[in-house]
């Protein structure tokens, strides 16, 4: 029967701890900006196709340069 109360304790501790991490985090702003990530995955996907273009016309570019000497 002592076990349940160490548990309720321990429960506590742990349900205050996230608690206060909760109090932390939003007093120091991380939940300000919450348009900004969602809208930064679509630029992130358009990055990486004109790095992905940029990569495949060099080849071909270096094959100009040596077709035209």
């Amino acid at each position: 029967m002592s076990v349940i109360f160490i548990l309720i304790a321990c429960s506590l501790l742990l349900a205050g701890s996230f608690l206060g991490a909760f109090l932390w985090a939003s007093r120091s702003g991380q939940f300000e900006d919450d348009y900004t990530p969602s809208v930064r995955i679509l630029f992130d996907e358009e990055e990486a196709q004109i790095s992905a273009n940029d990569s495949s016309t060099k080849p071909s570019d270096q094959c100009q340069k040596t077709t035209k000497k």
